[in-house]
């Protein structure tokens, strides 16, 4: 190759540039490259390779230690300044290696020394790719998550902190909120944030799992230890191996499965149910509940050991309505999303839409507030969202909207203080209401109240209830 031959191997990827004037070298690299989602460049040198470099869009940089200066110019220099982000690593020979020392010390990654392996190669950019992903993912937390997700008040500040100094750790995290606080999309963020993010990311609603199913759904099970069970089934724990386990209402588990689980915190083994043999399995662990495991732990329900397991961070998610300020980011994200999923051009809303939408106080929290998006998108037929595209129940067109409210009867206990309900009475009586209206139909009642079928199931078993008969 002439020293201002360029050559690309095209897809729409990050960029790597080979800049090193060995064609031998070249050659080979071109021709054993396979790191998807790259689109591979070289040049030997002189204003060429100047000229690649200006254009700021190198994501890694192969740099040979004889072309660290050309016509006069710092290679390593110009490539740092003109691409932000950029990785590079020094090809050296064993000549050559004080000239690569002295590039790690201005700013390079590190060195390798001549000959070099491809394999080698593709694993370097590949992860420099995924540190720079990572850090791309930071800002955007910065920017956007502390705004829409959180907003700006200085506790929610103190979260995001510790949330982006726990992800790249391997410590357990326990998230505490209301249902629909997103407590699962913080879980998403530490593990994309973590050295686990090109694994799986496995999520278990614990409270959705029958009792008597649920050892065999976490730790799998042997072929003929429970009726049904015709093969050798690996549990959610085993397919998470290697990436991270999401356990949502942890307080819903047993108090005998809250032990295997402990086990498997501390050994990192499992036993499948029928089995004999023990089996390694590295997975990071975070848990939420939307449950007080502090009060569950006092009346027996909860493991006080399992919980400081769980517990070594622990953040809670204040609830929507004591965190307005991210109310309107919510709504922008929401919207974008949903026009663009039904190929919509949503320019805005009407101001009544805006204020009602801003003041309401949402007591399914976020996914409440995600699922009337959704709605209103779906339903608008112009370019800004209107009062008849929200769903009934927040204007007034809906008799049984899915809020606390107080019928005749308690709106007239409250002009008597000695009479007043307490918060749990007013609770059980308003689900009572909803099922009647809903003909003791458990799925439409939940969704009438803004929760999900096993925190209905788990509010009528606390308020004695569960004797209700359901109707799917």
């Amino acid at each position: 190759m002439e020293a201002t031959d360029i050559q690309t191997v095209e897809t729409q990827a990050a960029k790597v540039l080979i800049l090193d004037g060995d064609a031998g070298l070249k050659k080979e690299v071109f021709d054993a490259w396979s790191l998807p989602d790259t689109r591979l460049t070289e040049s030997s040198g002189g204003q060429s390779a100047i000229r690649i470099l200006s254009q700021g869009d190198i994501a890694v940089l192969f740099l040979s230690a004889d072309l660290l200066t050309i016509d006069n110019l710092d290679i390593l220099t110009l490539a740092k300044e003109r691409n932000p982000g950029i990785e590079v690593f020094i090809l050296a020979s064993m000549r050559d290696t004080s000239k690569a020392e002295a590039a790690v010390q201005r700013g390079a990654h590190s060195f390798l020394i001549k000959p070099v392996n491809v394999k080698l190669l593709e694993s370097l950019a590949g992860k420099a790719l995924s540190r720079s992903v990572s850090r791309r993912s930071v800002r955007e937390l910065r920017e956007h998550v502390l705004e829409d997700l959180l907003g700006t008040s200085p506790a929610m500040k103190k979260i995001l902190k510790t949330l982006i100094k726990v992800a790249p750790t391997d410590s357990t995290l326990l998230i505490s909120g209301e249902s629909g606080t997103g407590k699962e999309f913080i879980a998403n963020i530490v593990h994309s944030l973590s050295q686990r993010n090109e694994e799986h990311f496995v999520a278990v609603n614990c409270g959705a799992i029958p009792e008597s199913l649920v050892e065999a759904e976490l730790f799998g099970s042997r072929k003929g230890s429970y009726t049904g069970s015709v093969a050798d089934r690996k549990g959610l724990i085993e397919m998470a191996d290697k990436g991270t386990l999401f356990l949502d209402e942890i307080g819903e588990l047993s108090l005998t499965t809250q032990v295997k689980l402990l086990r498997f915190l501390q050994e990192k083994e499992i036993r499948r149910v029928g089995d004999t043999e023990n089996r390694y399995v590295d997975v990071r662990v975070l848990a939420a509940s939307n449950r007080d495991l502090h009060q569950a732990i006092a009346e027996g329900r909860f493991r006080e050991d399992l919980y400081y397991r769980l517990s070594v961070f622990h953040l809670t998610l204040p609830p929507l309505r004591e965190r307005r300020g991210a109310i309107p980011g919510l709504i922008r994200g929401f919207v974008k999303k949903y026009a663009a999923q039904q190929k919509k051009e949503i320019l805005g809303m009407a101001k009544n839409v805006e204020a009602l939408l801003l003041n309401y106080d949402y007591p399914g929290n976020i996914r409440q507030l995600e699922n009337i998006i959704e709605h209103a998108v779906t339903l608008c037929e112009g370019d800004h969202i209107l009062l008849g595209d929200l769903p009934e129940y927040l204007t007034g067109a809906d008799p049984v909207p899915p809020l606390l409210a107080l019928t005749k009867a308690e709106e007239k206990t409250m002009e008597a203080p000695d009479s007043l309900l307490t918060l749990s009475e007013i609770e059980r009586d308003y689900i009572r209401k909803v099922l009647e209206v809903c003909r003791r139909n458990h799925t439409e009642a939940a969704r009438r109240l803004g929760i999900s079928r096993s925190t209905l199931w788990r509010k009528l078993k606390e308020h004695g209830m569960a004797e209700v008969s359901p109707v799917m």
